[in-house]
């Protein structure tokens, strides 16, 4: 599931990430074990974007087998730090969507 939050301002980004929580819990209980690819490329993360993202994440996290990340060089590290301890969710960063989704897809296949 590709979540483009790309160039997203800070309202934005509230109204995407409560269309992806109702969306990957819906989609989670159809198909087991989904993987996400978001692009964070040019996007608003303010302190109160950031919050939202640590539920989403917490919320989504029985429903997501691998998350991946592009773009995410903008997001301070303390968020990225809490986002990972607060949700328990390894998330995996990548320069590029081709890099991100050649690793998403690694694996699945077998």
């Amino acid at each position: 599931m590709l979540l483009d939050f790309s160039r997203a301002n800070v309202h934005e980004m509230q109204l995407l990430l409560e269309f992806v929580r109702i969306t990957v819990a819906k989609h989670g209980h159809e198909h087991a074990g989904l993987v996400t690819l978001a692009d964070f490329t040019g996007a608003e993360v303010d302190h109160t974007v950031a919050m939202r993202i640590k539920e989403v994440l917490t919320l989504d996290r029985p429903f997501v087998k691998k998350t991946a990340w592009v773009g995410a060089e903008t997001i301070p590290h303390a968020f990225m730090e809490n986002f990972h301890n607060f949700s328990q969710r390894e998330i995996t960063t990548f320069k590029t969507r081709d890099e991100a989704m050649d690793w998403l897809v690694e694996g699945s296949t077998q």
